[in-house]
């Protein structure tokens, strides 16, 4: 099918065949790795109930696809969890906040010569 598919794109794009031959022997010979799960097997009687449930990849031990292995976490235990991490950040932003110098003086205080103009503002000579 690979050969028909190059065959007409080669007449669609207009070559002479040397984009045929190229593009068949590539897709036929794969660099001799084959297809990435091995072949496609058509089932020919009806499947169980179950069978999206089951990993089957033609070893002889298939493999269920919802590890069972860990016990899951309830629903209240999973809301604490969210919660208590919710409430670090939390608190983290509010000590940030609470922490944040640079909102009591939102300008950089000037400079000026003469020792801050001390003696022009007033101050003692």
């Amino acid at each position: 099918m690979a050969g028909r598919l190059s065959h007409v794109a080669s007449r669609i794009m207009g070559g002479n065949g040397v984009v045929q031959r190229s593009v068949a022997s590539s897709l036929r010979q794969r660099s001799g790795m084959g297809l990435p799960v091995g072949k496609h097997l058509v089932p020919d009687k009806p499947l169980p109930v179950d069978d999206e449930l089951v990993w089957d990849n033609g070893t002889p031990f298939p493999e269920p696809c919802i590890d069972r292995i860990a016990d899951t976490v309830g629903k209240y235990e999973a809301l604490a969890w969210l919660c208590g991490g919710l409430s670090c950040f939390a608190g983290l932003g509010l000590l940030a906040v609470w922490n944040d110098k640079a909102s009591t003086i939102p300008f950089a205080p000037k400079v000026y010569p003469y020792d801050n103009l001390r003696v022009e503002l007033g101050g003692e000579p």
